[in-house]
């Protein structure tokens, strides 16, 4: 029978509505049942493409006698982190703050009042590794809470007392200067793998918003380190096994410094940032590779996480289904304990991997040998079961002849045919403004109009089923129905960014309208009168504490995108209010970036676009006229740091960029501002390329694309 997630909207939630365990979710009234019957709450959040989240519902949720312990002793309630980062934020601060780590599955123990008393992430079945066993765990908290009960409220309070306690080293209410930035390049230096790529040691992350700080401190200052970070992280990438070789398209995380063996599951926000990184290596150094994989990340998130609706769906599993034959299943994946003939086991990767037999099985012989040492395909496997990710270990050319397409194509063909890792089909309005802003970019950058098209699209949806008449926004939404839970800051920020690119691209100055409303949002409800920041709003939700971080996770911060987005409006409207709001929300970068700067990089890059000006760029013309595109392509193909680009016909009011901006000589023509000093206007492109440019940029770059 089902529980009470059977009626939630969150793809995470509905895949434990069958479970024994009697979950509720994040609701009033499952605290008040936990009041009304005297017992903790066990708390569990996850999210739909967590690998060890599987594994421990499989184990311990999924099991009848560990489900009738936790309902006869605990109100259960069920998270998932993607639909409720507030939730998530508060609680993983607190577990962080006591075991010093965290991570997915969070399992944390809850008085009726919310507060958290004990804390761990995944919890085995049987003790294992040094740690207990999740039933030792479930028994040991419930005799505390029977025996013990004053003690339990004691270290409940005291953890919510410390949590109110802390405090953010705010610093000055303006951006970092330039020696600040170069601090932080040092810093970066210091920590870069030169070896691997990237940065620190496993496990190893996309960097994304560090590379685009480091992109853009290339185009300010001219250089050389910060731009060899960037191109030796970004090759190897693309090189290993963290990026999808047959269908494009970035997972999570490599578990080994190399970026040889990821994490398998593909998030959005992952390959919404990585795009538009490659794109802008691209724009910045007409790297082939770059090209390459700006394109294929672009066509990944087209044909795998575009819905129906519209939007772009949040993720893809780790875990795919493995057929069994016999009882045993298939090369590169482990049996499961008492297999039968028939049954079906999941396995992490078994969508991705490849042995030298599954090669010959579809190539042949002698596709099967180049195969093998084109994708670093072995005997011993570089994954399990001799298992192998494939990947690019040849320092040799990237270039793709007809053998490799055809290898390509028949491989991918028949990975088509194996069960499908499950896809996650939410829609979670932060991460589409930041595919919004990709691909538009993309679209724009490489001349497909169709990636332009789903830019558009995605906003649509997100204008129509996420946004309300007065600026809020829902968090997510499924099938295009919005879910019931409100946007957060990076929700507002991270929109208004995609907005305010797809104005950039196609010219339509009611992306910068729908921007503003967002952003007044953000200055109404989020902003504290010394110009910091809250992820939750002024009239969100009341728990433990009002979450409040500055720094990047897995995608921008909430903090720091609202203040790039506050930045850009400022160029495209010239509103003051909107720039001394992000200059003040860019103090905490002042003092997080020269000591930390892998936790705010994206930060560090609006700091450098407030560095720079940033560049507001008008181009006006006829639409459709060449001498107009002309000119737009080259404003866009600008490496200024946050150049703000608007183009329209002269007097056309749609952009405030736009006013007073008549054709020059009775020509399309473009004009650059910068700390409030303008250029005079200009016809030719090439001028203004390089008004555009910082001395960072390798002029004239090979701005060429394959069209094929």
């Amino acid at each position: 029978m089902p529980n009470r997630l059977g009626d939630e909207t969150s793809p995470y939630l509905l895949q434990h509505a069958d479970n024994p365990v009697d979950w509720w979710p994040w609701s009033d009234a499952a605290f008040a049942e936990a009041r009304r019957r005297g017992v903790p709450v066990l708390l569990s959040v996850g999210y739909s493409s967590c690998h060890w989240c599987h594994v421990m519902a499989h184990e311990s949720f999924e099991d009848e006698p560990t489900a009738d312990y936790l309902n006869a002793h605990f109100v259960s309630v069920k998270v998932d982190r993607e639909e409720r980062p507030d939730v998530d934020a508060v609680y993983m601060e607190a577990v962080q703050a006591a075991t010093g780590q965290g991570g997915w599955p969070m399992t944390v123990f809850l008085t009726p009042e919310a507060e958290p008393f004990y804390f761990g992430t995944y919890f085995p079945p049987e003790p294992r590794h040094g740690m207990p066993s999740f039933r030792q765990v479930l028994e040991g908290v419930q005799a505390a809470w029977r025996d013990r009960r004053e003690e339990v409220a004691q270290v409940a309070g005291r953890i919510v007392r410390d949590l109110a306690e802390r405090t953010l080293p705010y610093g000055a209410p303006t951006p970092p200067g330039a020696e600040d930035l170069h601090s932080a390049l040092l810093a970066l230096s210091r920590e870069f793998d030169a070896r691997h790529g990237g940065f620190g040691g496993a496990p190893k992350f996309p960097p994304s918003m560090v590379l685009e700080f480091l992109l853009r401190h290339h185009a300010r200052t001219g250089s050389r380190a910060a731009l060899e970070m960037v191109r030796a992280t970004c090759e190897a990438m693309a090189r290993g096994g963290i990026y999808d070789q047959l269908g494009g398209g970035f997972a999570r995380y490599a578990v080994d410094a190399e970026f040889t063996v990821p994490h398998f599951e593909k998030m959005l926000y992952d390959n919404a940032l990585l795009c538009r990184v490659y794109a802008h290596l691209w724009r910045a150094t007409g790297s082939d590779l770059a090209r390459r994989i700006a394109l294929g990340t672009a066509d990944f998130l087209l044909r795998e996480l575009r819905t129906e609706q519209g939007g772009f769906a949040s993720a893809l599993d780790a875990d795919s289904e493995v057929p069994m034959e016999g009882g045993v299943p298939g090369e590169g994946a482990a049996p499961a304990e008492g297999a039968a003939p028939g049954d079906r086991l999941h396995a992490e990767g078994a969508y991705y991997v490849w042995t030298p037999a599954q090669l010959r099985a579809v190539l042949g012989e002698r596709d099967a040998e180049f195969a093998a040492t084109h994708f670093g395909v072995t005997e011993e496997g570089t994954f399990e079961e001799g298992a192998s990710v494939l990947r690019l270990p040849d320092t040799g050319t990237l270039a793709d002849g007809e053998r490799l397409a055809s290898i390509t194509e028949r491989l991918l063909a028949a990975r088509d045919a194996r069960p499908r890792p499950g896809r996650d089909d939410k829609v979670v309005a932060a991460w589409n403004g930041l595919a919004i802003a990709a691909l538009a970019e993309a679209g724009a950058y490489f001349d497909r109009p169709d990636l332009v098209e789903a830019a558009t699209a995605a906003a649509d949806l997100l204008v129509r089923v996420h946004m309300d008449y007065h600026g809020r926004l829902a968090r997510t939404s499924l099938n295009g129905t919005a879910g019931t839970h409100a946007g957060v800051l990076e929700d507002y920020a991270d929109v208004a960014e995609g907005f305010l690119a797809l104005s950039s691209v196609t010219g339509e100055g009611v992306w910068v309208e729908f921007a503003g409303l967002l952003l007044d949002t953000v200055l109404r409800h989020f902003t504290a009168a010394d110009g910091t920041l809250y992820d939750t709003a002024d009239d969100a939700e009341t728990l433990i504490r009002r979450p409040q971080d500055p720094t990047d996770n897995a995608a921008p911060s909430g903090w720091t995108a609202a203040a790039q987005a506050l930045l850009s409006y400022a160029g495209f409207t010239g509103s003051g209010r909107h720039r001394e709001a992000a200059e003040r929300a860019l103090g905490v970068v002042k003092a997080i970036g020269p000591r930390v700067p892998r936790f705010i990089g994206w930060g560090l890059a609006a700091a450098e676009a407030a560095l720079d000006g940033p560049r507001e760029v008008a181009v006006v013309g006829p639409d459709g006229d060449p001498a107009t595109r002309a000119l737009h392509r080259a404003a866009l193909l600008g490496t200024a740091p946050g150049a703000v680009v608007a183009v329209g016909a002269p007097g056309s009011g749609e952009v405030p960029l736009l006013e007073d901006r008549p054709l020059f000589q009775g020509r399309p023509a473009a004009y650059v501002c910068r700390n409030f000093t303008c250029d005079a206007p200009t016809g030719d492109p090439k001028v203004l390329a390089a008004a555009v440019s910082g001395p960072g940029q390798d002029l004239p770059p090979p701005h060429t694309y394959d069209r094929r």
